[in-house]
């Protein structure tokens, strides 16, 4: 069986795959550090962990409690966000790789510490267990340099300031998963909408991404759930010359977006059901930033053949779709499809097919 960890800042999820690939168990431990709660199977209850070690142990220990120990499993994937410009596809985790890891820290502080910690604490419980890297940047390794370079000077760009791109495991899945629901193959020029809490678009040509909304980090593009997406850097500056540079962070990335348009919250079907006008306004500011991004995207594929949604709001939130189509009416009649997350399955699908690999 394949284990697949996807480990956060204040959580840790698990999903377990038999060799075909079939779901088998997921769980997740929530609020790590705090009053926790671990769900998996028929468990669900609170729980104290002080750290994600502790959290992993006690997922490890409800599978075997479900009839599942460590010793039936024959490796773990995981989901790593940053991969920086060098670690393009998933990699067997060795010494180099965490190294790679770690040096990606900067790009992505948020993230890539808590994604080590799921491999360091796995590592721990089972260090003879095979462990594969599974990054969200890497499908966007395909976009050209015009695409992903920021116009400053050479000797900064090298410094790693330069668009990268994420949601690419989600991406990945999408491409494989359209055409088993289409009975067709993957259309030439495909707009793929990751519309979540994290929402970002995708321009995929001929099955590669050759052009995305998220950049440097995962805050650039659209407007999300908690992020602001795309700012004036010089309002940043400002920001960060007034309020300090932790407090902006901390606006840009959790007070932001639908939570900040609306004040309430950043729950999509909360604001649909909702009369209150700066609901109402939050979800025009969602759409709207969603078509004109499109644009952008239908430009880098000069052209536009079917759109694709996927994510929680892609999947179950029809109003949402329904308006972003009306909005691309311009681009002619196109069909669009909605495509089940399945990010756990495309880690799962990596990770075996790296280690069966000659």
């Amino acid at each position: 069986m394949i284990l697949v960890v996807n480990a956060g800042s204040s959580s840790i999820k698990i999903a377990l795959f038999d060799r075909d690939l079939s779901p088998v168990l997921s769980g997740a431990v929530s609020e790590i550090g705090g009053a926790g709660r671990i769900t998996l199977g028929d468990v669900d209850r609170s729980l104290s962990v002080p750290d994600h070690g502790a959290a992993l142990d006690a997922l490890l220990g409800a599978l075997a409690d479900a009839g599942h120990p460590l010793n039936a499993v024959t490796a773990a994937g995981h989901r790593v966000v940053h991969g920086g410009a060098t670690l393009t596809r998933p990699e067997r985790i060795t010494p180099p790789t965490l190294d790679a890891i770690r040096a990606c820290i900067p790009l992505a502080p948020l993230h890539n510490p808590h994604n080590l910690a799921g491999i360091e604490a796995l590592a721990a419980s089972a260090p003879d267990l095979p462990q594969v890297a599974c990054f969200d940047t890497a499908f966007h390794a395909t976009n050209p340099a015009v695409a992903t370079t920021y116009a400053l000077p050479p000797d900064v760009t090298a410094e790693g300031y330069r668009r990268y791109g994420f949601h690419g495991i989600s991406y990945a899945s999408l491409v494989e998963a359209l055409p088993r629901i289409t009975g067709a193959p993957v259309p030439d020029r495909l707009l793929a909408c990751h519309l979540g809490n994290g929402v970002s678009l995708c321009a995929i040509k001929a099955n590669r991404s050759v052009a995305t909304t998220m950049g440097y980090s995962p805050l650039e593009g659209l407007t999300m759930g908690t992020r602001s997406g795309s700012i004036d850097a010089n309002a940043v500056l400002a920001l960060a010359a007034q309020h300090g540079i932790d407090v902006t962070t901390d606006l840009l990335n959790k007070r932001a977006g639908l939570l900040g348009l609306s004040g309430d919250t950043s729950d999509m079907r909360g604001l649909l059901a909702s009369d209150d006008p700066a609901a109402r306004f939050a979800v025009d500011h969602f759409v709207y930033w969603a078509c004109r991004h499109a644009g952008s995207m239908i430009a880098a594929m000069e052209g536009l053949d079917a759109v694709a949604f996927t994510g929680g709001i892609g999947e179950h939130a029809a109003p949402i779709r329904d308006r972003i189509m009306q909005g691309l009416v311009w681009a002619g009649p196109v069909p669009h499809h909605v495509v089940p997350a399945a990010e756990e399955r495309r880690i799962a699908a990596d990770t075996l097919q790296l280690l069966e690999a000659p």
